[in-house]
């Protein structure tokens, strides 16, 4: 499960520029980042005249938008989606999610507070809430940092989210071409091949393996 951290606060208290900072920063450390924003008030991504807009005005459930370097996804829902439907759903090929909203929802969070924008703290302990990201000090039983503490912040997420065993990985190619692999294949190839090698003799603890065949 791709571990899920929402940060949460007011109103122009500054979540979406924390964000903005906290991304490249874990980025740097070798980390991908999905993110969720949460909007209450609805949305629109495709503008009128556009293709995709005609395509959903014409009654299209679903559509797709897909080029060499991104892809969308317009979708029709009967309810909003939980968070954690949303990971499981749509979300691949990342070491953490990253939130902006989503106070009400069970995850950890990290809250915004500003001495401008804030009256008082929207989150405790019972609400999930494992750090403070802020303008003024706290005496509170989570830490603590600087709202510009942006290595620090990335050091808590990576402590407790991310500085885990990493899983073992596969990549394959065929003739050239790297193959994309659903993780219960990959979990499947990479303990098939594991159990192999390791009955060889001189092989009973491999730690990486490479396998050409031509």
């Amino acid at each position: 499960m791709i571990p899920i951290v929402s940060i949460v606060g007011n109103s122009n208290s500054g979540k979406t520029t924390l964000i903005e900072k906290i991304i490249p920063e874990l980025n740097k450390r070798g980390y991908k980042v999905a993110t969720v924003k949460h909007d209450i008030h609805g949305f629109e991504i495709d503008r009128q005249g556009k293709d995709s807009w005609r395509h959903k005005k014409a009654g299209a459930h679903t559509t797709v938008i897909s080029s060499s370097m991104k892809m969308a996804m317009i979708r029709d829902v009967e309810a909003e989606l939980p968070l954690k439907e949303l990971s499981v759903r749509f979300i691949r090929d990342v070491d953490i999610i990253i939130s902006e909203g989503y106070k009400n929802d069970r995850h950890p969070k990290i809250e915004v507070y500003r001495k401008d924008t804030n009256r008082e703290l929207l989150c405790s302990k019972k609400d999930m809430l494992f750090a403070l990201a802020s303008d003024k000090d706290f005496d509170i039983d989570v830490p603590c940092k600087s709202i510009d503490d942006i290595e620090g912040i990335a050091d808590i997420i990576e402590d407790r989210f991310l500085k885990k065993e990493k899983r073992p990985s596969i990549i394959l190619r065929v003739n050239g071409e790297s193959i994309t692999l659903k993780p219960f294949i990959k979990d499947m190839m990479i303990r098939s091949i594991k159990g192999m090698i390791s009955a060889l003799k001189d092989c009973e603890d491999p730690k990486e393996i490479e396998i050409m065949i031509s």
